[in-house]
């Protein structure tokens, strides 16, 4: 295990009706104008912004709002948001949403932290140095952002889709109340069973050794996701198995799966690249297309971690005399999951061809100068063959 940092100042209300108190929270911390910041209009519909606003009023705190988060946050509202702010002196963001609302929400904050535009200390890699406080009401089960320390932005200008992490991006509080994701939508529920999956996996799969304790922990979560997983996509409306779902999102994404490992995140940056030029593509959906056949790739390198992924997470019967049944067995399993709760696992099914392979991969990898680490560096070549193995037939 690799000696580590583990930093989560989130402080998390997690239960039914959490939400009403989100007003004293605020007042608690000394603020006295927001900006509620959210997406389509759905916690209009759903009555949550009322319940929002009348905890904010009960406590004689100022407000504004920004609503229009698209999946795969613009830089264009996060510049417009950031103007709002410092026309209605703002002290704090309220993000009501799921993880593009909090990530439009960080990086609304990293310029008024900075007073400069997020995106050239983005692509630039600018290390924040302070922080402008961001709080959530979650309404989502998914990316993990809630607690995390990373946000992920898009620049329709080339169609990137990039990333910044810090800890200073790091919400102060969040409010998760389960029964506020009853209404997300089969498919938005899929997605976020792979994106909490794919958080934990992308630390699991990793070339350090001797992490038992936390793969341990990895695999628990993973198999608590899945069965929960089941359960919210047939029953909706089923408390525990959103909460199941709620509480893991936060906790594959908060650090605490990583720590002792040294995690690159290779498939999240390939994946970056595809919903980056196909804006229709949501996050989990490019996911779960993209990391069995990633896996695939891979399991060569790391045979040992792949049986014990498909023995202890999809219960598959170790093969000794031939482990690479075992491993490729449990990707195989997990395919089949994604497939069950209507999934995409090709490109096919998300309307992309091969004519784009070599501009994706020519992107993920900065014109090929910097290959992506994982269990060997993936260079555009090899990009480029997972991509291949990923169309279907």
């Amino acid at each position: 295990m690799l000696g580590f940092e583990y930093f989560t100042p989130t402080k998390v209300y997690f239960g039914r009706g959490v939400e009403k108190n989100v007003g004293k929270e605020i007042k608690k911390r000394g603020y006295k104008k927001v900006l509620i910041h959210y997406g389509g209009g759905s916690i209009k519909k759903a009555g949550i912004f009322d319940t929002v606003i009348k905890s904010l009023n009960d406590e004689g705190i100022s407000w504004v709002e920004l609503g229009g988060v698209e999946p795969n946050p613009k830089i264009g509202l996060i510049r417009e948001g950031i103007k709002l702010c410092q026309n209605e002196n703002v002290d704090f963001i309220l993000a009501v949403g799921g993880g593009s609302v909090i990530d439009s929400a960080k990086s609304i904050g990293l310029g008024l932290a900075h007073n400069r535009d997020p995106w050239d200390m983005i692509i630039n890699r600018i290390a924040p140095e302070k922080s402008f406080p961001v709080g959530v009401v979650l309404t989502l089960a998914a990316a993990g952002s809630e607690m995390s320390n990373s946000h992920v932005v898009t620049n329709p200008e080339g169609k990137l889709k990039r990333s910044l992490n810090h800890d200073l991006l790091r919400p102060v509080f969040a409010f998760m109340n389960p029964e506020l994701t009853y209404t997300v939508s089969k498919f938005q529920t899929g997605c976020g069973i792979v994106d909490i999956m794919m958080h934990t996996l992308e630390r699991y799969f990793t070339k350090d050794q001797d992490t038992d304790l936390i793969d341990r922990i990895s695999e628990g979560l993973l198999v608590a996701v899945k069965e929960a997983g089941k359960v919210a996509i047939k029953e909706p409306d089923n408390y525990e198995a959103r909460a199941t779902l709620m509480w893991a999102s936060s906790l594959s994404h908060n650090g605490l799966t990583g720590t002792g490992k040294n995690a690159f995140f290779p498939v999240h940056k390939m994946e970056h690249e595809v919903s980056g030029m196909f804006d229709h593509v949501a996050h989990g959906a490019g996911l779960s297309v993209l990391f069995p056949a990633w896996a695939k790739y891979v399991y060569k390198y790391h045979i040992d971690k792949f049986c014990r992924f498909a023995v202890n997470v999809w219960n598959v019967e170790m093969n000794f005399e031939h482990p690479e049944y075992t491993a490729l067995e449990g990707i195989h399993r997990m395919e089949e999951y994604f497939k069950s709760i209507d999934m995409p696992v090709t490109f096919k099914e998300l309307g992309i061809g091969e004519d784009s392979f070599e501009e994706m991969a020519d992107k993920c990898t900065n014109g090929g100068k910097d290959p992506l680490k994982s269990y060997i560096d993936l260079g555009k070549e090899e990009i480029i063959e997972i991509f291949k193995m990923a169309v279907g037939n």
